[in-house]
Order: structure tokens, then sequence, then C-alpha cells
């Protein structure tokens, strides 16, 4: 399986299209947001994963995203945030994870999500808390 996106976004939604095929609709993709109130601040910002699972595997995996201050994901100390979900997806089809992490930040700059399934490849998202619009 592997991760075919990522975004941080303000809402997802699923439908229905009138072919009977299933929609996404991804509205508010963000890389940035103005903090609500100054920093020292925590957010909360809704991180979505499309996943592909080839015909042929198994269709369960484990879905893990690691929140970082830096690039590395293998960097030393603590995470800013953690989650680790399993799921299962239909070989041959899509899934998704939505995950809403809850972010500290003692002052503005970035964090990175980095997310995988089943211990492969890293995929990086970043995003960045900018000072509150006056």
């Amino acid at each position: 399986m592997h991760i075919v996106s990522a975004l941080f976004v303000e809402n997802f939604e699923m439908r229905q299209g009138a072919d009977g095929a299933t929609r996404l609709d991804l509205t508010g993709a963000m890389f940035s947001m103005a903090a609500p109130s100054p920093a020292p601040v925590t957010v909360a910002p809704h991180l979505v994963a499309l996943i592909y699972c080839p015909p042929g595997e198994t269709g369960q995996g484990v879905f893990e995203v690691v929140f970082r201050r830096g690039l590395d994901p293998d960097e030393p100390g603590d995470p800013v945030a953690r989650n680790v979900s399993p799921f299962s997806v239909e070989p041959g089809r899509f899934t998704y994870r939505l995950v809403r992490g809850e972010l500290e930040f003692p002052e503005y700059g970035q964090v990175f999500a980095h997310c995988r399934v089943d211990r492969g490849p890293w995929h990086v998202v970043p995003f960045t808390l900018l000072p509150p619009v006056a």
C-alpha cells in the first residue's frame, strides 16, 4: 500500500457521484494558517491522507503520523504529536485516514507531518503557524 496524497484541509466530505462512484470533496487545502491567538497556542488542523491498496495485497495496514519540528523523521527528541491507526481497504481500491493533531506551538513556526503506511517510506507534509491577524 502507499500514500497517494496527504494535505492539511479545512473540510473533508464524501459523497456519491451520479455515476455511483465515491467523490471526495476537499476544501481549504492549506500549508499554513494564522494563529487564533498569540503564542504559545495549540491548534488542531485536519490532515487527510489518501491511501491506495494494489490488487493482490491483503488490504490490512497501519497508518502512522508523527508531527515533528524538523524534516528528519528520525531526529532525536520527542515528537510534537503522534497518531497510529490500523485500517483495512479492499485490494484495488482507495481509503482515507483523517488525523486531527493537537499541535502545541510555543512560538510561530513550522511542524512537519511525517506519514507512512506499515513502516514504509515517509511522506512529509509541512504546516506553518503564522502570527494572528490584527
